[in-house]
Parts: structure tokens; sequence; C-alpha cells
């Protein structure tokens, strides 16, 4: 917790992509990012996560299979609570990042398919396109994803049948 006080709370403000103000409570969530190019998407992301108080380890760019394979083994270890990647769709990093077993990487395009993968499927890797989305709608998906705090308890058994995909294949 890097000296402070037990039992002290550290906020931060920020402002949503609709222009209103928030404040909340630093989760300190560890977030792993990558990219197989750059773009204004991605520089976006991270000064975002980076202004409401996340801890965010922005990977060396690489080829796509090569960067999302890192990100998601980082996740899959516990080295990062959530990861982030983008590719020109988000289609490859997508494909690449769930072949590791504990990920679940999901594409979005808008804020309710990045809340819905948070909250019904319990997505722990979010992957937007560098070519297809702009700088304020992935302000607005980050916003979604991370407004799930956890996943719906209705969809517990689905989410547990993932896991066992995991192991069985």
């Amino acid at each position: 917790m890097g000296g402070r006080t037990p039992g002290s709370v550290r906020c931060f403000e920020y402002v949503t992509p609709i222009g209103k103000r928030q404040i909340r409570q630093a989760s300190d969530v560890r977030i792993v990012m990558g990219a197989d190019d750059e773009g204004a998407v991605a520089d976006t992301v991270a000064e975002e996560l980076r202004s409401r108080g996340h801890d965010v380890d922005v990977l060396e760019r690489d080829r796509w299979p090569d960067v999302a394979a890192r990100v998601a083994h980082a996740v899959a270890a516990g080295e990062a609570d959530q990861g982030m990647l983008f590719c020109w769709t988000g289609t490859g990093t997508s494909m690449a990042a769930n072949k590791v077993p504990g990920v679940r990487a999901a594409l979005a395009w808008d804020p309710w398919i990045a809340a819905g993968a948070r909250k019904w499927n319990d997505a722990n890797v979010l992957v937007m396109s560098l070519k297809r989305t702009d700088p304020e709608t992935a302000r607005a998906i980050v916003d979604a994803w991370l407004s799930v705090d956890a996943p719906d308890p209705d969809e517990a058994e689905n989410i547990a049948r993932l896991r066992e995909l995991d192991r069985s294949g």
C-alpha cells in the first residue's frame, strides 16, 4: 500500500466521457496493457486508467499474438488483475489471449458490450480495435468496464463452466 496510514482511503477525481465529474476511492487495480501498433486509442486508455489511480503497465509493442500472450499470461498468473489489448480489429489479440487458461478476453466496441462482458462473463481482459475505436468511445468503454465490480451472481454457474472448459479443453 506504499506508505499509507492504516485505515486511510485514497480518492481521486476524474471526468466521465459525458463530462460528469466523479470522485471514487482508488482501487489500486493492476492493469497490464499491450498493443501491436501505435494508436491514439491505446494511449488514451493508458492515460485514462492512470488518471483514475490504477497501476498500469504498458508493454512494449509486439506482434499481436505475442503481445496478447504476454498480457494473458500476466493476468492468468495473477501478476495483473486485468488486461487490456489493442490490435487493428481486436479479433487477433482476443483469439490469442483466449488460448491461455484462465483468461476471458472480450472484444468490445461499445460500453454496453464491455459492461456485459464483465457482468455476465467475468471477462478479465478487455480488447479494442485500434482502427475502429475512437478515443472518446474508448474512454466510455473503459468507464463501463470499470463500473462493474463483480460478476452477476446469476451467472456463477456459467462462469464456473468456463473454468471447467479451461481445465478439460
